[in-house]
């Protein structure tokens, strides 16, 4: 493979990835690695590397949009933000002293279940009615946007604060132990427990990986792990990806990122059951 079809390869699959990460609120890693690792044998540590380039390049390419379009909620994702990052130093602080197989096992039947209950939900455009809980009302956790698809304002409130919370912390931890991204839990946590609409999960989701990466992306570019040339096209891609699924997302409904979801969390979910498996 020449050098420059090489780079075009890059440029289009780490596209698709932006496209894939924007709408659905998720870094670009479940495409960004298996091409790099399994297709063009990079090695596992700088596709790691490329990975983190490609959520930051994810967020900042769609996050601007959706705040524009006050899809996203800041309130909710900078609280949601204590959760993920304490838990990720813990998964860090705790990295080699707990069993890794076991964890695998557990996220993957988790997210099974979480797919199964987004089944269920699949058909439901808006959440309705919700009563936040006290916590939530004193935090302010609400908004409103325009929503496109439906041609009209929708408002909202979130509710279960404190259990999402758990949850940013649990998928935090997660994240550190097992090196996984986090987005398909902060996606289901604002749908599922504080009951926000699917749009306003996946754009916040979309702010909060790209403040978890910038976080970490130090660490990967002082072990070396970050190769320009080969991050390089990455990010360009991902970045041309997510401004076209920015764009795109505003004029879907609920309904269908819903249904979409579901297919990208069985795919994560038989991954981790996979690798609790093989140990």
């Amino acid at each position: 493979m020449t050098a420059l079809l090489f780079v075009l390869c890059l440029v289009a699959v780490s596209g698709v990835a932006g496209l894939i990460g924007s709408i659905m609120g998720l870094g670009g890693g479940i495409i960004v690695i298996p091409f790099l690792t399994l297709v063009l044998g990079v090695p596992i540590r700088l596709a790691l590397g490329a990975s983190i380039v490609s959520v930051i390049a994810t967020s900042s390419g769609a996050a601007s949009s959706y705040v524009a379009d006050r899809l996203t909620n800041l309130r909710v994702g900078m609280f949601l933000e204590l959760g993920t990052t304490t838990g990720a130093v813990t998964g860090a602080l705790l990295a080699g002293l707990v069993p890794t197989r076991g964890l695998y096992l557990l996220f993957g039947l988790l997210l099974i279940y979480s797919a199964y209950s987004l089944f269920q939900r699949r058909q439901q455009e808006l959440p309705g009615p919700v009563e936040p809980d006290r916590f939530s009302r004193r935090l302010n956790l609400r908004g409103e946007y325009y929503d496109q698809a439906l041609g009209q304002r929708i408002s909202y409130r979130a509710t279960c604060a404190l259990p999402a919370l758990a949850t940013m912390y649990g998928a935090g931890i997660a994240s550190g132990l097992l090196g996984i991204g986090s987005g398909v839990f902060k996606v289901l946590a604002m749908d599922g427990l504080m009951r926000l609409p699917m749009k306003v999960s996946t754009a916040t989701s979309n702010f909060m990986i790209g403040v978890t990466a910038a976080a970490s992306a130090g660490v990967y570019f002082a072990r070396g792990d970050v190769n320009p040339l080969l991050a390089g096209p990455v990010a360009l891609g991902v970045l041309l990806g997510a401004r076209v699924g920015a764009h795109l997302m505003t004029r879907l409904r609920n309904t269908f990122l819903r249904k979409a979801f579901i297919p990208i969390l069985l795919y994560i979910a038989v991954e981790m059951l996979l690798r609790g498996i093989r140990g």
